[in-house]
């Protein structure tokens, strides 16, 4: 059964069954070739000993009934000159049962008759007409009895089915070997590199090495090259981005560490009367700060995953203003920038507060940061909808907009990064942190006018 079910195998069988029914579409006109033929020789015979008698009629009785055993005929009769003879006779076993005139018979009613032969057992004396070679007369017939033409036939048709047998066995034989040589073994050949490549795919020495002859299956090697190889690099590109990771996440911490050593000493800075000191003052405080944050966005997102939003439901009006009113403090003294919200009476959601707060913040501080690095006065805005049961809420600014490259990979950590000396981290954890609650995040326009996002969260129960 494991034989039947390679391809090789069902090859083999196949081929022996095609072969046999092509040499079945043979046998049928050839056993009814080999009728006629049989047919023809009587007659043939018939003639001869009709022309014998013809020749000299004075043969004894014990001499005809010779003639027409060797013919192998009851009854021989001759037209010559339109006259009709009844040159030989004996006495019949039975009645002429059918009539078959060779003269004018197509094919289908000779393959017709072979088979109706061919299926009969029955003994039966028949009449056939046919035309005498050389022009020896208009018309010959004879009576013969059907046994011995039924039994030629079936040994003829039995060497023909042996013969097609043993063409069926060589020839499926041969393209067994055949496949076997140009298909199973470099399929094979294929499976066991796979097998092998699965093993260990990081491994560049198990790429396969196209060797086929057959394009097919050479496009096929080509192919699975190609895929191996982007899948190895893939993977030791993913080894050392985890490494790299790794690496990062343990620098942040050590340097949050540091920065929020240095942030208390700034605190105290502050405290200082120095004007100078004062005016710096709330710079550095600024820069140690954002500092802070990045280092704890890079440790948030090395982590396998956020916590799951604890959800409740709360007034969405009071932690846009909380939000607005930290990045407003975080305004740089020449930058003219101004905040606005748009957030309905009674407007409530249902999230997680302090993650919806981080990904506002993060929202609020790029459209913020864009606007002071293009050094033109502009406007971010806050509002919020409801919208066949979800709560939409938009933020919007007149920035300069996001580069193609940062929009081509906004959401992508370490590559969406809009402006200099961002990590790309914000935009993803903020997808991540939406994602958390059902909702998503997602860039609605962007352009020389400004730019748009919107999150959308299901209002719930």
């Amino acid at each position: 059964m494991r034989f039947l079910k390679s391809l090789s195998g069902r090859f083999l069988v196949l081929t022996a069954v095609f072969v046999m029914l092509a040499e079945v579409l043979i046998f049928v006109p050839s056993v009814a070739r080999f009728r006629e033929d049989f047919l023809m020789s009587r007659l043939e015979r018939a003639q001869i000993a009709a022309l014998a008698l013809l020749a000299n009629e004075d043969i004894s009785a014990e001499l005809q009934e010779e003639l027409l055993l060797n013919a192998g005929v009851f009854n021989i009769v001759l037209r010559r000159d339109a006259a009709r003879q009844l040159v030989l006779s004996s006495p019949l076993p039975q009645p002429v049962s059918a009539t078959f005139d060779l003269r004018n018979a197509s094919a289908l009613v000779l393959i017709r008759d072979a088979l109706a032969r061919l299926t009969d057992p029955e003994p039966q004396v028949i009449r056939v007409i046919g035309v005498p070679s050389r022009m020896a007369g208009l018309l010959i017939e004879i009576t013969l009895e059907t046994e011995p033409l039924r039994m030629a036939m079936l040994d003829y048709g039995f060497r023909i089915l042996m013969l097609s047998l043993v063409i069926s066995v060589i020839t499926a034989g041969l393209l067994y070997l055949a496949v076997r040589a140009l298909l199973v073994r470099p399929i094979s050949r294929v499976v066991g590199h796979m097998q092998s490549y699965a093993a260990a795919p990081e491994d560049a020495r198990r790429v396969i090495v196209p060797s086929a002859g057959v394009t097919e299956l050479r496009e096929a090697e080509e192919a699975l090259k190609s895929l191996q190889t982007q899948l190895t690099g893939a993977l030791k590109q993913r080894e050392r981005l985890a490494q790299l990771g790794g690496a990062v996440a343990r620098v942040s911490h050590d340097l949050r560490n540091i920065l929020t050593t240095a942030q208390l000493f700034t605190d105290r800075i502050e405290t200082s009367d120095d004007p100078k000191v004062q005016r710096m003052a709330p710079k550095l405080v600024g820069s140690i700060s954002r500092a802070v944050h990045l280092c704890e966005s890079t440790l948030a997102f090395g982590r396998a995953e956020e916590p799951a939003a604890r959800l409740e439901r709360f007034a969405l009006a009071p932690l846009v203003e909380e939000v607005i009113e930290s990045e407003r403090m975080a305004i740089e003294a020449e930058a003219d920038i101004q905040f606005a919200s748009d957030i309905p009476d009674g407007q409530n959601v249902r999230a997680d507060r302090e993650q919806l707060y981080r990904v506002l913040t993060n929202l609020l501080r790029n459209a913020r940061q864009a606007i002071a690095d293009a050094g033109k006065s502009g406007a971010i805005d806050v509002s919020a909808r409801e919208s066949n049961g979800t709560c939409i809420i938009t933020v919007a600014d007149t920035g300069p907009g996001l580069p193609p490259k940062a929009r081509e990979n906004l959401f992508r950590p370490f590559q969406g990064a809009a402006s200099r000396g961002g990590s790309g981290l914000g935009l993803s954890i903020a997808q991540e942190l939406v994602r958390g609650h059902g909702g998503d995040l997602t860039l609605e326009r962007s352009n020389a006018t400004g730019t748009v996002f919107s999150i959308c969260l299901p209002a719930g129960e």
